[in-house]
């Protein structure tokens, strides 16, 4: 279980999670020791899973984003996965209960390449039925 703490550590992670464990250490008001243990012990337990890249609004804005709404019957659920997991676009997939059985997000350069990327998922065996919404903008990134 996590304490207020560690959510505050973890929430300036998200924030830089290449900052110093001197600078964690002055925004939290605590020792560098102190962010060091807590750190260690969040991997340990697995809460903190890894690191990633956040790419920059510029880079973000330049790319045209979708939620794909997908209808696959449940025994194909898994290879309609592992081929989702195949393609670099796809940036994430949920799984949802309601009218459709997936929603993925995916990303690409443009228009163009986003309309071949939705042709290749309803293509896929066991796709029965799609619903693209592209995004226009992002209000909340947490």
């Amino acid at each position: 279980m996590t304490t207020q703490a560690d959510r505050a550590l973890i929430a300036l992670l998200r924030e830089n999670a290449r900052a110093s464990t001197a600078e964690l250490a002055r925004r939290l008001g605590v020792s560098r020791t102190t962010v060091q243990s807590r750190i260690e012990r969040l991997e340990r337990q697995g809460v903190i899973a890894g690191y990633g890249v956040k790419l920059s609004p510029e880079h973000e804005r330049n790319l045209v984003k979708a939620h794909i709404l997908v209808t696959v019957p449940p025994k194909q659920s898994a290879a309609v996965a592992a081929a989702l997991r195949g393609m670099a676009e796809v940036r994430t997939l949920h799984s949802v209960s309601g009218n459709f059985d997936m929603i993925i997000v995916v990303e690409a350069p443009s228009v163009a390449d986003l309309d071949l990327v939705i042709d290749r998922i309803g293509a896929l065996d066991g796709v029965e039925r799609t619903l693209s919404s592209i995004i226009l903008s992002t209000r909340i990134d947490r």
